[in-house]
């Protein structure tokens, strides 16, 4: 792939970015209006005849709705590559090291919990999820471990093992909650960006904008993992420091990203894939794009979820699952026939 054709790529991604994004601040159950991103831009100038309301909308719910979207499409996305470089499996996924399912266990134990014990609250879902997600990654490195060095076979049948529990431990909780609690939990493990608020950031921003820039940062020393460890040694890699880092961000990323948004699937297998046909699977190249369309495909889903039954909205995470199912499906029919992927 040349340099021009990379570039062509970033610079069309980042261009849909920017209209989903518009779109995103500019449509809703309250109504369209293009001006309505302008609002948060310049809010005394060009908009004095739009009410009071319809700039608490935008300033209130659709801006922090729009970021969050951009922060967990991106993270997601260059999450899933570099687990993908580090594992040196092209269907690897986070989800796979038991990030998400510690995340889920942690939040529906404090949506089941929260109507009959008193000092637990919805408001813990989002700090629950997160130390969930922190305590199964410290447990799946211990595990993982062995004199120093993270064996990556070993860490994924953990995950997945792990996983298995959770989901027991999820179902445990769905069938003895109460049916307020059970709406919210099934609708949190679908995955949904309507809870974006501004307090609400604070909780997994930080941890995602910190998994972004170091994963972007280290994006050519994790390229040189997909060569083997014995070359990316002779490439004055530091492979141990490099894989621990590696494992640590992506369950720093992902664990912020399902505390906010809950359980959104397919984007950390799928952008990865679709980033590498585009330019190729030089990480170098491919993480920048895979945050982009990251971005792209996230706010596609969020965008298609509150219009297609307004007032209401679907879950993000079924938008998700509908569109990238079949292309999984594609994906390994095209892989199967010895197509480079």
């Amino acid at each position: 792939m040349t340099a021009r054709h990379h570039q062509f790529w970033l610079w069309l991604s980042a261009a849909m970015v920017i209209v989903l994004a518009w779109l995103s601040l500019s449509s809703g159950p309250v109504g369209w209006d293009w001006r309505m991103p302008l609002v948060a831009i310049l809010p005394d100038a060009f908009v004095q005849d739009i009410s009071q309301l319809h700039v608490s909308v935008v300033t209130q719910i659709r801006l922090p709705r729009l970021l969050l979207a951009l922060l967990v499409g991106c993270v997601l996305a260059c999450s899933g590559a570099a687990s993908q470089a580090l594992c040196r499996n092209p269907l690897a996924d986070p989800s796979l090291m038991g990030v998400t399912g510690g995340a889920a266990v942690a939040a529906i134990a404090v949506i089941a919990l929260s109507p009959k014990v008193a000092f637990i609250n919805e408001s813990m879902v989002a700090p629950a999820a997160f130390l969930g997600a922190l305590a199964i990654t410290s447990l799946l490195y211990r595990i993982a471990s062995h004199q120093g060095q993270v064996q990556i076979t070993v860490l994924l049948l953990a995950g997945v093992a792990i996983n298995a529990v959770a989901m027991a431990l999820i179902g445990l909780f769905s069938f003895f909650a109460d049916d307020t609690s059970l709406r919210l939990m099934t609708y949190w493990q679908m995955g949904a960006l309507a809870g974006a608020s501004w307090p609400a950031m604070q909780y997994g921003a930080p941890l995602i904008l910190i998994c972004i820039v170091m994963l972007f940062i280290r994006r050519k020393q994790i390229n040189a993992l997909m060569l083997g460890e014995r070359d990316a040694r002779h490439l004055g890699v530091n492979v141990r420091r490099l894989k621990n880092e590696v494992i640590f961000l992506i369950a720093l990323g992902v664990g912020g990203a399902v505390a906010m948004s809950g359980m959104i699937g397919f984007v950390g297998l799928l952008v990865p894939h679709l980033a590498r046909l585009l330019v190729g699977p030089a990480l170098r190249r491919m993480l920048p794009l895979s945050m982009l369309l990251g971005c792209v495909v996230l706010l596609t889903a969020d965008w298609l979820a509150r219009l297609v039954v307004t007032p209401s909205e679907l879950p993000i995470g079924v938008i998700t699952a509908l569109f990238g199912s079949p292309f999984f499906v594609y994906l390994l029919i095209q892989q199967k026939r010895g197509a480079h992927v």
